[in-house]
């Protein structure tokens, strides 16, 4: 699809942080999200997360970087729908890897 606005797909990723699941929400006490064009290293990657997970911190760390890209996302998407959906996932599993859950874990849930 071509690419949304950013002011609407910035819409897509507030609405993505406000329904993830409750379990994830203390999470964000300490998570920058940011919405990048693409990922410069691989321009395919959906999102990534830079951080120490919560499960490992000792209380010396800044804030973790979640960053979401927007023309990635959008380049493997047919509509707005799947846009949607496929920003939530890549939210949820970003900042689930923030609360140290890995890929492995992800995919059980359906989030990877």
């Amino acid at each position: 699809m071509d690419p949304v606005p950013k002011y609407r797909f910035e819409r897509l990723v507030a609405d993505a942080l406000d329904d993830l699941p409750e379990e994830l929400q203390h999470v964000l006490d300490n998570v920058v999200v940011q919405i990048r064009d693409r990922d410069p290293d691989d321009p395919t990657v959906l999102g990534l997360y830079d951080g120490v997970p919560h499960t490992e911190r000792t209380g010396q760390e800044g804030p973790d970087v979640v960053s979401i890209y927007r023309l990635a996302l959008c380049d493997m998407c047919d509509d707005l729908d799947d846009l949607a959906e496929e920003v939530f996932v890549t939210v949820i599993h970003e900042i689930a890897h923030a609360a140290g859950i890995d890929d492995a874990r992800l995919h059980e849930l359906g989030w990877g």
